[in-house]
């Protein structure tokens, strides 16, 4: 059996619950790049590949993950070829992919599934969607992240494996192509497995909202986007949308604009 996961943080609360239920006992890949954002265009074509990672390269210069897209440590293709290579060898080779209620496994879970048509029957999905859990304390949850469910209750979850059907097989890679060909650079999920899309600039807003006539520094305004704003994205891509708009002088600075802590902003004085 092979687990399929969409965040570093869900591989440990994943194999905690082999621990209960050695059914559940695996490998487990994760898939490393972040789907809900960036461009799509060309996506499965050395072209469109180099593309987006030279946009990760854009992004990430200068910041905090400075030259992480180049140390080979995110390289979705080979991992993808990796498991055809697996199931292809091996007939009893199956996968279980584990989405929770979040553009970035939604995502993700479009651009894997639609690369493993050829393995219909031995691909199943656990699609969290709006389930309701128990957490630590016993109280009933929605989790919008696999690693939020407690090991216990993975061992429930296996109850949803289901395959993923021919139909779907069909559909949902030609929802996917659609929403690359947009050519958008944010996706948001709407409901079910319901993406839409927004421009590059979408999270501007609220981040134009939490540069106060104080200064701050970057990692706060980023701290408080990611734990107050309704809709975020991660730490790299805000600070790469704030360094932006500095570049367009919409805000003071002071220090040395690069790393989240080696900065600090506020409003334009008057």
């Amino acid at each position: 059996m092979i687990h399929i996961v969409f965040q570093e943080a869900d591989i440990a609360a994943l194999e905690k619950s082999f621990e209960l239920d050695e059914t559940l006992q695996g490998d487990i890949i994760q898939i490393k790049d972040d789907y809900a954002v960036g461009p799509l265009t060309d996506l499965y074509t050395e072209e469109g590949v180099a593309a987006r990672k030279q946009w990760w390269r854009d992004v990430l210069t200068g910041g905090d993950y400075d030259g992480h897209a180049d140390t080979g440590d995110v390289d979705d293709a080979k991992t993808v070829a990796e498991l055809k290579e697996r199931l292809g060898n091996n007939a009893d080779e199956f996968i279980w992919i584990w989405a929770a209620q979040n553009k970035h496994d939604v995502s993700g879970y479009y651009w894997l599934m639609s690369q493993l048509k050829d393995y219909q029957g031995r691909i199943f999905i656990l699609y969290l969607n709006n389930l309701p859990f128990l957490n630590e304390k016993g109280n009933l949850f929605y989790p919008v992240n696999l690693f939020e469910i407690p090991a216990k209750e993975f061992v429930k979850a296996k109850k949803l494996a289901r395959e993923i059907t021919p139909s779907e097989f069909e559909v949902d890679p030609d929802e996917w192509t659609k929403t690359c060909n947009e050519n958008k650079g944010v996706r948001l999920l709407e409901g079910g497995k319901k993406l839409v899309q927004e421009d590059y600039d979408f999270y501007d807003v609220e981040l134009k909202k939490l540069v106060t006539g104080d200064w701050q520094k970057a990692s706060k305004i980023i701290h408080t986007h990611l734990t107050k704003a309704k809709h975020t994205t991660g730490d790299a891509y805000l600070l790469w949308r704030l360094k932006l708009m500095i570049a367009q002088e919409m805000f003071d600075v002071q220090g040395t604009v690069g790393k989240m802590k080696e900065f600090e902003v506020k409003q334009k004085a008057s």
